[in-house]
């Protein structure tokens, strides 16, 4: 069993910063790409940042010079940190990520249960 736990959200004032962390557990051999979703409620979830093994990045255009997407290999971690937030950016966040869990298995992408970004003065 694979699990994915996110951590970080909470509520920010606009210009403010936080970061989101997750930590992927369970039988893993290998992630190949991980990343970060958002959704609003009534909206299509959509695709924040995208990082690969080697490190090569992904950004949505809005997030492009605020967001910082970073993993550790060795730890099966992910994270988001979000600067010079916006109001915008109130959404329930997501990791997510495409994982072998065994030599001969197939990569399928699991996902977290998401964290609560609230961007507000």
């Amino acid at each position: 069993q694979v699990q994915l736990v996110e951590s970080g959200g909470g509520l920010v004032q606009p210009g403010g910063s936080l970061r989101l962390s997750c930590a992927a557990s369970g039988s893993i051999f290998s992630i190949s790409y991980a990343g970060w979703s958002r959704q609003v409620p009534g909206k299509q979830r959509e695709m924040v940042a995208l990082i690969s093994r080697n490190g090569s990045t992904t950004y949505t255009d809005s997030v492009k010079g605020r967001f910082t997407i970073s993993r550790d290999n060795a730890k099966n971690m992910v994270s988001l940190q979000m600067n010079s937030l916006k109001p915008e950016d109130t959404a329930v966040y997501y990791c997510n990520a495409n994982i072998l869990r065994t030599y001969s298995d197939s990569w399928r992408i699991y996902w977290g249960q998401g964290t609560q970004v609230t961007v507000s003065s």
